[in-house]
C-alpha cells in the first residue's frame, strides 16, 4: 500500500522541501487548495482533499479537511482488523504523515485586522487543530508535527519516516 501524507499549511516556508522529499519517498500527497497551489509552483504532484474525498469545500472555504476519509484515515489503529475492515468498506486509506501548521492568528491580532471581528472571526482554525489532535492521538503509526521546521528535522535525520524521530516529536502536537 503506498503510503499518503496530507500537507495543509498557511506558512509554507519548506514546504517544496519536504513535499519533494515525501514525493521522492514514494509518497502520495494530499494538499488543500492553497498548500495545492504552492507544490504547483514546485512542480510536485499531489492530489486535492477535494478530489480524495469527493466534497468540494464548503461554507467559504470552513470546510476542507473535515470529513470520515481524512480524519478516519488518520485516526485508524492499523493494528485493529475492525478498523481496516471499517476503512476498506468506507474506501478510506491510511494518512501517515500529517504536516500542518495553523493561520497565524497571532500575527493578524496585532494588524488592522483585529478591528474588523467578522474578518477575525474567519482566522480562527478548525480543520488545522483538529487534524493535529487526531494525529498526535494515533501517533504510532501516523507522524505528525504542526511545525515546517521539525519536519524537515525529521526528514534530514531519519528520512520521511522514522520511529525514533517520531517518538522525539510525539508530544509537540498535544500543545496545540
Amino acid at each position: 500500500m503506498k503510503k499518503c501524507a496530507l500537507l495543509s499549511v498557511s506558512d509554507r516556508t519548506g514546504l517544496s522541501d519536504i513535499a519533494a522529499a515525501l514525493n521522492t519517498a514514494g509518497y502520495t500527497l494530499l494538499a488543500t487548495s492553497g498548500t495545492g497551489k504552492a507544490l504547483d509552483e514546485a512542480k510536485i504532484p499531489w492530489t486535492s482533499v477535494e478530489s480524495y474525498t469527493g466534497l468540494a469545500e464548503l461554507l467559504d472555504g470552513r470546510v476542507k479537511t473535515l470529513h470520515p476519509k481524512i480524519h478516519g484515515g488518520i485516526l485508524a489503529r492499523r493494528d485493529q482488523p475492525h478498523h481496516l475492515t471499517q476503512m476498506e468498506e468506507a474506501q478510506i486509506g491510511p494518512i501517515d504523515v500529517v504536516i500542518v501548521n495553523l493561520y497565524p492568528f497571532l500575527k493578524y491580532v496585532q494588524s488592522e485586522k483585529a478591528s474588523k471581528p467578522e474578518e477575525m472571526t474567519e482566522l480562527v482554525d478548525v480543520g488545522g487543530p483538529t487534524m493535529i489532535r487526531a494525529a498526535a492521538k494515533n501517533q504510532t503509526p501516523t507522524l505528525v508535527t504542526a511545525a515546517m521546521v521539525v519536519a524537515l528535522a525529521i526528514h534530514r535525520a531519519s528520512g520521511p519516516r522514522g520511529g525514533e524521530v517520531n517518538e522525539t516529536v510525539s508530544s509537540e502536537p498535544l500543545f496545540h
